[in-house]
């Protein structure tokens, strides 16, 4: 399964997805502008999307939520223990009230992968951020020397749906 990311104005990525109605394509604003996401496993009808295989996929991405993107960099040499770690996680996330879905994905054409998740709203998310999971979730884990696995500061973009 691939994911296309594409920005643009609200109402062009609109438009856009209404012309591709047989898609699945979910359509999200946040401060930084909008997002026209593609969950396919095919080609994308986008021209310049950024490009990920998707290594974990729980949940659908449908219907009203926020949605939150972590954005981690990762040196080549760190992706096969950073996707282990995702690989091998307690999958604690999904048990958590107001959580709605889970993709991990791979960058294809950059170094910046994404944990995309989306939850019923602010206050289920803030409820996962302040949990005993979540901080044992996202704790050392064993792997490794950080500085040969992250090429970057990490960044986390918020978005809603509907």
């Amino acid at each position: 399964m691939n994911i296309y990311i594409t920005a643009g104005t609200y109402d062009f990525l609109e438009k856009l997805a209404e012309k591709h109605g047989g898609e699945h394509m979910v359509l999200m604003s946040g401060e930084e502008g909008a997002l026209l996401l593609h969950e396919t496993p095919g080609e994308t009808v986008f021209n310049s999307p950024r490009k990920y295989e998707v290594l974990e996929a729980v949940g659908a991405i449908e219907g009203e939520g926020l949605v939150i993107m972590n954005n981690i960099p990762v040196t080549d040499e760190g992706r096969p223990g950073f996707e282990y770690r995702f690989k091998n996680r307690a999958g604690k996330i999904e048990n958590t009230k107001g959580f709605k879905a889970l993709r991990v994905l791979r960058p294809l054409g950059s170094n910046t992968y994404v944990i995309l998740t989306v939850w019923e709203d602010e206050e289920a998310f803030h409820y996962w951020k302040e949990s005993d999971d979540f901080s044992q979730g996202h704790g050392n884990g064993g792997s490794g020397n950080a500085s040969n696995i992250f090429a970057g500061q990490s960044y986390v973009s918020r978005y809603t749906i509907g």
